[in-house]
């Protein structure tokens, strides 16, 4: 969001003088959240804990209706179970946000997290996204990343890899943004200021994929340097939109380009050569 302009500056005036109008001058905001740490801490408990406990129930349930028979370690690793746990558990951290929001402290969602478009509309993050992608991939062939990671298990049918990919480009940027980037950075910024903030938020960012990425130093890295990117954007422009908008641009073009190296997620055994 832009920040606010100077007041207009006038020189003195004579009757041959008209006013000097000076530029407006932008100054960055500083961040002031109205929450509190302790709410950021309550938020990522509920968003990255308590889908350890749901996915056990939901499990349980499947085993009963769909999967009798099968071991229950078997259904529980099933992806498609796990994508429909983190779809329950987004819908819960997304209305504790807004209640915690418009009912305890009295502001509008939108506003209090900055979901607010910056000028110069979306084209230039779209750009910046796919330059990230590209850069990284890059840097990827000059570290050991290795040939199998816990997430793949999300590719190995074409259906979850359908499935899978409509996230990654929609809910899962949109709830990391608004977790990351909406409430986790103001916080830290307004502590630590804007680079330990920056440098912090990409840290948590890239931790959290870890468990995804089997704990591989080179993969967590590059996920470190999209969050840095992705949380430089945010501090810049003063807007979670366009970190947003940014983050699905990157996961997109990561997606087609999967979905073209696999002949449509039909030979899904060619990511792992």
């Amino acid at each position: 969001m832009a920040s606010p302009e100077n007041p207009l500056i006038e020189s003195p005036t004579t009757e041959s003088q008209a006013p000097e109008i000076l530029p407006p001058q932008e100054t960055p905001k500083l961040e002031n959240p109205v929450w509190t740490g302790t709410d950021v801490l309550q938020i990522a408990l509920l968003m990255f804990l308590s889908p350890f406990l749901i996915v056990i129930v939901v499990s349980l349930v499947a085993q009963r209706l769909f999967y009798r028979g099968l071991p229950w370690p078997e259904v529980a690793a099933k992806p498609s179970l796990a994508l429909f746990t983190e779809f329950l558990v987004y819908a819960a951290v997304v209305l504790y946000m807004y209640l915690l929001l418009e009912g305890r402290y009295r502001t509008r969602f939108s506003e209090a997290i900055r979901w607010n478009w910056p000028r110069g509309g979306a084209w230039k993050l779209i750009a910046l996204g796919i330059i990230m992608l590209a850069s990284l991939q890059g840097l990827g062939h000059l570290l050991p990343i290795p040939k199998s990671v816990p997430f793949d298990q999300f590719f190995k049918r074409p259906l979850e890899a359908y499935i899978t990919s409509v996230f990654a480009i929609s809910i899962g940027p949109l709830m990391e943004e608004l977790f990351f980037r909406g409430f986790l950075y103001p916080v830290l910024a307004r502590r630590l200021g804007m680079g330990a903030g920056v440098f912090l938020t990409a840290l948590a960012f890239g931790l959290i994929h870890a468990l995804q990425l089997g704990f591989a130093w080179a993969p967590v890295l590059l996920i470190f340097l999209v969050g840095t990117v992705l949380t430089m954007v945010r501090a810049l422009t003063q807007s979670v939109a366009a970190s947003f908008v940014v983050h699905a641009a990157y996961n997109s073009t990561l997606t087609v380009l999967t979905f073209i190296a696999t002949d449509g997620f039909r030979h899904l055994e060619k990511l792992n050569r």
